[in-house]
């Protein structure tokens, strides 16, 4: 590889990864998931992924491949929106899905989602119960990461004049 191929390469990989402002609101999020599945021993795993199935955080078991795992929560994520929007005109919240070996429950987390994967003998309802929580956490999280430090909001008011 000759040296201008190769500082092409890095000059692209800087443009193309997205800056944080720090580990604080990833590590955050990340003692969210491991929180959750200390209070729902049957959960097997967990992870937050943006809107366009960017992995945001993960805790999930060796054999489940995390970027992969996000992609496809983002397409339940955006489908679910859909389905919910055209059946009643409204917003999404949650998707559950019960296959044989368990559920995986899509929870929407702001520009978010939060993916949790249960075995089949977990309690439902205690589940939403302890996770619910832990999407709105996250999307305070998510915003705090997203805020820029020195940045107020702008806020447009009408005057007569």
């Amino acid at each position: 590889m000759t040296a201008r191929k190769k500082l092409l390469g890095e000059w692209m990989g800087r443009l193309t990864k997205v800056a944080m402002s720090g580990p604080g609101p990833n590590a955050a999020v990340l003692a969210e998931l491991k929180m959750l599945r200390d209070r729902v021993p049957q959960l097997t795993g967990a992870l937050v992924a943006s809107g366009d199935g960017l992995l945001i955080a993960h805790d999930l078991p060796a054999h489940i491949e995390p970027d992969g795992m996000a992609a496809l929560s983002a397409s339940h994520l955006a489908l679910s929106y859909r389905l919910a929007a055209t059946a009643n005109g409204g917003g999404f919240h949650e998707v559950v899905v019960r296959g044989t070996e368990g559920h995986v429950v899509i929870y929407a987390a702001g520009w978010a989602s939060l993916t949790v994967l249960a075995g089949s003998e977990v309690n439902v309802g205690r589940l939403h119960l302890e996770s619910r929580p832990v999407a709105r956490a996250i999307v305070d999280h998510l915003a705090a990461m997203t805020h820029k430090p020195g940045r107020d909001r702008v806020t447009h008011t009408h005057r007569k004049e």
